[in-house]
């Protein structure tokens, strides 16, 4: 494969090769317009962690910047650590997501996503609750951040 067809995204929905996963479509961050490739399979059910204390993960966009104040907290918040530990096709830069990124998941590929459970995000709403995606309804709701729920990593890259 040359590399015009790696840079040549597939339909949205599906698997992007050689991309870490699927094809998320496109969406206006900090650094520019990215493609958003969201992993093939769940990391499992994990819980926010810190209940009881608030973090500066507030972002309802930009779930890279809130995993990184997440992790910086060592130890303290499994689902972004189960996250960021995510490799796929040798990307190492996955993230737990955002509440807007997960409804951007919901909007443009619900289908890869499971309907049975709930999923968590990266952005905290205070000290006790974390916002999360129910992908049976596109319901975002709120979560104890001691709750274990789904994990879906997600990564960007500039167009």
């Amino acid at each position: 494969m040359n590399a015009q067809q790696q840079l040549t995204p597939p339909a949205i929905d599906e698997v992007w090769p050689g991309q870490g996963g699927i094809y998320g479509g496109l969406r206006q961050y900090p650094e520019g317009l990215c493609h958003v490739i969201f992993a093939a399979k769940d990391v499992g059910r994990h819980a926010y962690g810190d209940y009881g204390v608030s973090t500066k993960a507030i972002s309802r966009t930009d779930g890279r910047a809130n995993t990184a104040i997440l992790i910086a907290r060592t130890g303290k918040h499994p689902a972004a650590i189960a996250a960021a530990a995510y490799t796929a096709d040798s990307h190492a830069d996955f993230y737990l997501p955002a509440i807007g990124e997960l409804h951007h998941g919901w909007q443009y590929a619900p289908e890869s996503f499971s309907e049975e459970w709930y999923y968590l995000s990266s952005s905290q709403r205070s000290a006790y609750f974390a916002f999360g995606m129910n992908f049976d309804d596109g319901y975002p709701g709120l979560s104890g951040k001691d709750l274990e729920r789904r994990v879906r990593p997600v990564r960007r890259f500039l167009q």
